[in-house]
């Protein structure tokens, strides 16, 4: 009945907007799974070590990379960057390692929540970005991939939804009033949406995000700044580490170097 209501005041049939709506979500589908695959093209070489990044973009990823090694028989070892991550490894029968047996790695593959003109990336919205820098900072290669909708010239023009940063359990209070006090912004808990409390790392964490002010930042200092607040583990905020951002629209490829 609302939907219908809507529609109507909007001088719109439900059915063209709901074809619409779906056709928008094609195309970003179709700009990920391009990024992903050029990337996985251009990137991964036999005898290769590789950071698994999380996230909806990275499952095309992962299904080009199981199509090569099936097709041409590359030998490849896979460190994931979360439960999800490890997932899609095991699911798709990939040789599956740990920091621990390779702690240096040829190529790490994420996505991204929004990359500025600097190649700055926010990341963090599926909760998994410790792990994720972690695992990026091991490889002697990082490529982001990711739609277009994503690429910004200043972070904050199109993710609203902050930074987020991992915080101790016993801290998120006192590290919330830093950052405010400090930075300004608000840096609200991050709460589950279908159970009562806040969202959990893998790492039993929790996360704040940080809504910043609106405005040029200096992202390479504040990360820093942010790190030294006592309570937090790490921030989504990956400055000076992509090599290549491969951005997928659907009709065609956009590479920043």
């Amino acid at each position: 009945m609302f939907s219908l209501w809507f529609c109507t005041r909007l001088s719109v049939k439900p059915y063209s907007l709901i074809v619409r709506l779906s056709n928008m979500s094609s195309a970003v589908e179709e700009g990920k799974k391009k990024a992903a695959y050029i990337a996985v093209d251009k990137f991964v070489q036999d005898n290769q070590k590789i950071g698994i990044g999380s996230g909806s973009t990275i499952v095309y990823a992962v299904d080009r990379l199981a199509e090569r090694v099936s097709a041409e028989g590359l030998r490849v070892q896979c460190v994931p960057t979360s439960f999800q991550a490890r997932q899609l490894v095991t699911a798709r029968a990939l040789p599956l390692t740990d920091l621990e047996q390779c702690p240096r790695l040829d190529l790490a593959i994420d996505g991204a929540d929004e990359v500025d003109r600097d190649r700055v990336c926010i990341k963090g919205g599926g909760g998994c970005l410790a792990q994720e820098k972690i695992v990026a900072a091991a490889a002697q290669r990082f490529v982001v991939i990711a739609d277009t909708s994503k690429r910004s010239q200043r972070l904050g023009d199109h993710w609203k939804r902050g930074v987020p940063i991992e915080v101790l359990p016993m801290a998120y209070r006192t590290v919330q009033l830093a950052i405010e006090g400090r930075h300004g912004g608000t840096a609200p808990l991050r709460l589950a949406k279908q159970k009562a409390g806040p969202v959990v790392t893998d790492n039993g964490n929790l996360l704040l995000d940080w809504l910043f002010p609106d405005g040029d930042h200096d992202w390479k200092t504040l990360s820093v700044q942010l790190k030294m607040i006592p309570g937090v583990v790490e921030t989504g905020l990956f400055v000076d580490m992509a090599e290549c951002v491969i951005f997928g629209g659907p009709d065609g490829t956009e590479e920043l170097h």
